[in-house]
């Protein structure tokens, strides 16, 4: 198998490890034989969108959503039509408070990794209904190394850790070369713990612009978004 973009020569050395091997047997074998998300075409959407080196930022989810028309292969995001879930909802709302921006009404976050936020998952498949049926078939050895590679690389950049899970990733980085933003996760059951008013946003846009970077239009569309709200603004 090819990753796309710059990824291939980067990941090279681990794709041809034995439980690569393994793990692209289980995947193949998963989808032919039950509903995984999400479609096989969009495993490795995350990885489409955002090179190697435009990473600016990275922020860490768990495994893809299990609900039918969901998945796409960002972490956190959702196909433009699809109801924004809670998770993301909770996101949204602290967007608004922490920019004084208006919420995004898609949970589609194309226009994110288009901007240089890798949008990366612990695990990239899951079985339809059954959250985490695909933990510990080898995807986190995998995304473990996706992140040690870019702790390795130059140029510093942000890692977003919401929750235990993801802020057990933060032994893979050097934190004094890149900055690490933890708290809790956005979920309706641990948001109100710290999530809400930790101002993520407006921290990864600080940081960012003292780097000399432009700032992430978080309350932005791309396209798709667009082309799916001409298609239904008369239906």
């Amino acid at each position: 198998m090819n990753l796309p973009n710059d990824w291939q020569p980067i990941m090279q050395a681990e794709i041809v490890k034995p439980y690569f091997t393994n793990l692209m047997q289980f995947v193949n074998q998963a989808y032919e034989t039950t509903q995984v998300f999400p479609p096989k075409d969009e495993i490795w959407t995350a990885f489409e969108k955002t090179s190697f080196h435009d990473v600016k930022v990275v922020i860490l989810g768990q495994d893809p959503y299990h609900d039918d028309g969901q998945a796409h292969g960002l972490s956190f995001s959702v196909k433009s039509g699809v109801k924004i879930p809670p998770s993301l909802r909770n996101m949204y709302k602290e967007l608004a408070d922490d920019l004084d921006v208006s919420e995004p009404t898609t949970g589609n976050l194309n226009c994110w990794a288009e901007q240089g936020i890798l949008l990366l998952n612990t695990v990239l498949t899951v079985e339809a209904h059954k959250a985490h049926s695909h933990k510990n078939k080898g995807w986190e050895q995998f995304t473990d190394a996706v992140i040690q590679r870019l702790n390795e690389r130059a140029e510093p950049m942000i890692f977003v850790l919401w929750g235990k899970p993801a802020q057990q990733k933060k032994k893979f980085i050097d934190t004094t070369k890149h900055i690490v933003i933890e708290g809790a996760h956005p979920s309706p059951l641990s948001a109100y713990r710290g999530f809400f008013g930790s101002k993520p946003f407006s921290q990864i846009n600080h940081q960012l612009i003292a780097w000399g970077h432009d700032p992430i239009q978080f309350n932005c569309q791309n396209d798709e978004q667009l082309q799916f709200e001409l298609e239904n603004e008369h239906t």
